[in-house]
């Protein structure tokens, strides 16, 4: 029998709860302060990000258009490939439940581990893909905004919603409050696991987490597809757009030393 809604949402922010005391304990008396400022602002930053989503919602007519538009130019160019490859796990449940899990529990919870290793080891590279993450978001508001793109799922083009007919915990994770049914492309969903997946390789020491750099990465590219919640361009666009978000981030950083290095320093009157 499934659990409740109410049982998993309860259950899931006793778990973050759980993570972000036991961080802030590994993290020292010194910088626990920061910390908790730093959880408070990515919790206001992801509310906003996803409200402002809700909100710009596009209509279901130009939604519909652009979903089969992609579907055309991917039939065009000749990997037209979501049908085949979720024909591939749909007669096996087990796929299913498989990158259904890889979908909802490979993404959220993967960022937010691998951005509370950041901040704790690697201060200088967690903000520098915070950032990142700041501005590929922005840019893929207005994305949303200016070309709604039904998913797959949606397109009347004989996908199966494999995650909302066999899981609870995705309108857990994502509450309907939260959700933008028509914000398929750029897929942020993939290029955000990217961005981490590129800050993971490039800090980690231990060769098994450096894999998960990789790997993780493109699980969740062949689970966006499967699951028929992205088009193949979707991927490809949403990481182009997270590229340009660290392009962007990096920039600012360099900016930002060089700014700094210029300040002339105070004259010592002996």
């Amino acid at each position: 029998m499934p659990e409740s809604p109410r049982f998993l949402l309860i259950s899931v922010l006793v778990l973050i709860a759980v993570v972000v005391a036991l961080a802030s304990r590994r993290i020292g008396a010194n910088r626990r302060a920061a910390f908790l400022r730093e959880v408070a602002l990515i919790l206001s930053a992801f509310f906003i990000y996803h409200i402002v989503r809700n909100i710009t919602e596009g209509s279901v007519m130009y939604a519909l258009a652009h979903a089969y538009d992609i579907a055309d130019l991917e039939r065009s160019l000749g990997f037209f490939v979501e049908p085949t490859w979720q024909a591939t796990i749909v007669g096996e449940q087990w796929l299913v439940d498989l990158f259904n899990l890889i979908y909802i529990w490979g993404h959220w919870p993967y960022i937010g581990l691998v951005a509370i290793w950041l901040y704790v080891a690697r201060p200088q590279t967690y903000s520098l893909f915070r950032n990142a993450v700041l501005v590929s978001g922005g840019i893929g508001l207005i994305c949303f905004s200016v070309y709604p793109t039904a998913p797959p799922r949606l397109a009347a083009l004989g996908f199966v919603d494999t995650v909302v007919e066999h899981s609870n915990f995705y309108h857990v994770l994502q509450p309907p409050l939260l959700t933008n049914q028509y914000a398929a492309f750029p897929s942020l969903h993939f290029g955000w696991n990217l961005l981490i997946g590129i800050a993971l390789f490039r800090e980690a020491k231990n060769p098994i987490f450096r894999a998960l750099g990789v790997i993780v990465p493109t699980l969740m590219f062949l689970a966006i597809v499967m699951t028929a919640n992205h088009y193949f361009l979707d991927a490809l666009a949403g990481a182009l757009i997270a590229l340009v978000g660290l392009t962007v981030a990096s920039q600012l950083r360099q900016w930002s030393t060089k700014r700094e290095q210029e300040i002339p320093q105070p004259s010592v009157v002996v």
